[in-house]
C-alpha cells in the first residue's frame, strides 16, 4: 500500500490529487504519496484548523494537552505499535540513515515530550503555566494571560528525522491552530504524529494540519503565510531570506537557520584513563545523523599541556569514528555530497602541517592542524577538524567574528573551567554548552538559538492591577 504523508482535517483526501515522491536505492526503497494543494485548499485547511483551534483548543485545559501529546509518545515509544513499526522500517529507507542509528535516536528523542519533560518545558517559560488557561496574578501587579496566535505556520526542513515534533508541540502547549509544511527529504513523520493524535485525541486533531508543496511552488505557500498570524521557518539562510522576503506587511516570522558548532577538549581530558572515552563521546556526536543537525560538530579544539598531545587525541577520535561506522554505517551520499567530501579532503591534505586520517571507503575523515588552522564549517557526513591550541580560552577569540551561525558547544573540562569558558563563549555569541555526547540530544525546554520556545510565541494580555480595585467600585457589595 502506497503510504500518504499528510493530515487535512476538513478535506476529502480522496478529492486530491497526489503526487508521488520515490526514495528507490537501486531496486529497493519506499514511494511516497503526498497531496496536491492549491491556493483555494490551503485557504480551506488554514479556516478549518483556526475554526476548530478557537472553539476546541483555545477552552482546554493545558494539563490536558499535556496529557494527550504524552498519549501520543508512549504510543510511539512502544516498538509494537504499528506507526512506531513504520517509523523503524520507513525512515531509514527514506533518509538513507542506518536503521539501529535511527532507532535508537527515535527513543531518545520521543523521551524528551513526555509528560514529566512537557511540565518542565511549561516552567521553564512560564513560572506559573496557568498563565495558558486564565488570567492569573503578576509580580508587578496586576493580571496577565497568555495567548498563542490563533493560526501558526511551520516551514520544516527534512535533514533530521522528527524534526517537525518540536515545534508542533510549542503550538499545541500555547493553544494555536498549527498548519505544518513538510520537507520532500523526509514527509512522513510529522502526519504519523498527527494521524496517532487523532485516534488519541480526536478534538486536538482538528487543530492541526500537515502539507506538502514542490520546492519553489509560491502560491500555495504565499496562502499559508497570507492566513497565519505567526511562521515559524526552518532551513537554510538563503531559503529564510527568501520566505522573508514573501511575508505579508504586519505578519511575524520566526526563521531558525543554519548553525555551526563545535567541541572543545581541556588538557586535563587528556589523561590516558579518560582519553578513550572522550573520544567516544565526540565521535557519538559526530556520526549521529552523519552531522546534518545543527548540534554537530565541525571543529575540536583540543588544549595542549595534557599528558596526551592533541594530535594523539585526533588518532583516538579517528579509531572512535571507525568504531562507529561499523556498528552504524554511514548512509550512501549523492553525487554532489561525494564531491564536496572530496574536494574537503583535498583541501585539508595540501593544508601545511594537517594529518588526515580517514576511512578507505570515504565513511568518516579527521584532519588533525597542529598550528591553529582557524574556524569554519566542515563538508558534514563525519568530517571533522581537529584543531591544537595553547589555551582554549582563545578559542572565543577565534569564533567570535561568527557568532550569527554559532550555537552548540560541546565540552570536556573541570567544572571551574567549564563555567569559565561558558561566560566567555557566551559573550562570542554560542547560545548553548553541553556534554560531549549529549551535544546533539538537547533537553527538553533548551532555548532554541538562546531563544524562548513557547513565551516567543504568546502575546501577554494584562489586567492593569488599578483596574480590580476600580471595578469593586462598581459591584453589587458597593456601600
Amino acid at each position: 500500500m502506497l503510504e500518504r504523508a499528510c493530515h487535512l482535517p476538513g478535506l476529502d483526501p480522496d478529492a486530491l490529487d497526489w503526487h508521488r515522491l520515490s526514495f528507490a536505492r537501486g531496486d529497493t526503497g519506499p514511494d511516497i504519496a503526498v497531496p496536491v494543494l492549491g491556493p483555494g485548499d490551503i485557504d480551506r485547511l488554514a479556516a478549518h484548523v483556526r475554526d476548530n483551534a478557537a472553539a476546541r483548543l483555545r477552552a482546554m485545559p493545558v494539563a490536558r494537552i499535556v496529557e494527550a501529546i504524552d498519549a501520543v509518545i508512549v504510543r510511539l515509544l512502544d516498538r509494537q505499535d504499528p506507526y512506531r513499526r513504520k517509523m523503524e522500517q520507513m525512515l531509514p529507507a527514506v533518509t538513507g540513515y542506518d536503521p539501529e542509528m535511527v532507532r535508537l535516536g527515535l527513543t531518545r528523542y520521543l523521551m524528551t515530550f513526555r509528560k514529566p519533560e512537557l511540565l518542565r518545558f511549561l516552567a521553564e517559560d512560564f513560572p506559573n503555566p496557568a498563565i495558558l488557561d486564565g488570567f492569573q496574578p503578576l509580580p508587578k501587579g496586576g493580571y496577565g494571560k497568555a495567548f498563542g496566535p490563533p493560526l501558526l505556520a511551520h516551514i520544516w526542513a527534512g535533514n533530521v528525522p522528527g524534526l517537525p515534533l518540536w515545534s508542533m508541540v510549542c503550538g499545541l502547549l500555547v493553544k494555536s491552530g498549527t498548519i505544518g509544511k513538510v520537507s520532500s527529504a523526509e514527509p512522513l513523520f510529522a502526519g504519523w504524529f498527527a494521524q496517532v493524535l487523532a485516534e488519541v485525541a480526536p478534538d486536538l486533531a482538528e487543530c492541526l494540519a500537515v502539507v506538502w508543496w514542490q520546492g519553489g511552488e509560491s502560491a500555495p505557500e504565499q496562502a499559508m503565510l497570507g492566513a497565519a498570524d505567526l511562521t515559524l521557518a526552518y532551513g537554510s539562510n538563503t531559503s529564510l531570506a527568501a520566505i522573508a522576503g514573501r511575508m505579508p506587511p504586519g505578519k511575524r516570522l520566526l526563521r531558525f537557520g543554519h548553525k555551526v558548532s563545535f567541541a572543545m577538549i581541556a588538557a586535563v581530558a587528556l589523561d590516558p584513563a579518560k582519553v578513550a572515552d572522550t573520544a567516544r563521546r565526540a565521535a557519538r556526536d559526530i556520526a549521529r545523523y552523519d552531522q546534518q543537525g545543527c548540534f554537530a560538530p565541525h571543529v575540536v579544539f583540543v588544549e595542549r599541556g595534557g599528558r596526551l598531545c592533541p594530535r594523539s587525541f585526533a588518532r583516538y577520535l579517528a579509531r572512535a569514528l571507525d568504531a562507529f561506522g561499523h556498528r552504524f554505517p554511514a548512509r550512501a551520499l549523492t553525487m554532489a555530497e561525494t564531491a564536496s567530501f572530496a574536494a574537503w579532503c583535498q583541501q585539508e591534505e595540501f593544508t601545511h602541517d594537517a594529518e588526515v586520517m580517514g576511512d578507505a571507503h570515504g565513511g568518516w575523515t579527521v584532519s588533525f592542524h597542529n598550528a591553529g588552522q582557524g574556524f569554519g564549517p566542515s563538508c558534514l557526513n563525519r568530517s571533522v577538524k581537529v584543531v591544537a591550541v595553547d589555551d582554549l580560552a582563545n578559542v572565543p577569540g577565534l569564533v567570535a567574528p561568527f557568532r550569527a551561525l554559532l550555537q552548540t558547544v560541546g565540552i570536556a573540562a573541570s567544572p571551574d573551567e567549564l563555567f569559565r569558558l561558558a561566560g566567555l563563549l557566551g559573550d562570542a555569541g554560542v547560545t548553548r554548552i553541553a556534554a560531549l555526547g549529549d551535544m546533539t540530544t538537547p533537553e527538553a525546554g533548551w532555548h532554541h538559538d538562546g531563544r524562548c520556545n513557547l513565551s516567543d510565541l504568546v502575546q501577554i494580555t494584562e489586567i492593569d492591577a488599578r483596574a480590580p480595585p476600580a471595578a469593586d467600585k462598581l459591584a453589587f457589595y458597593d456601600d
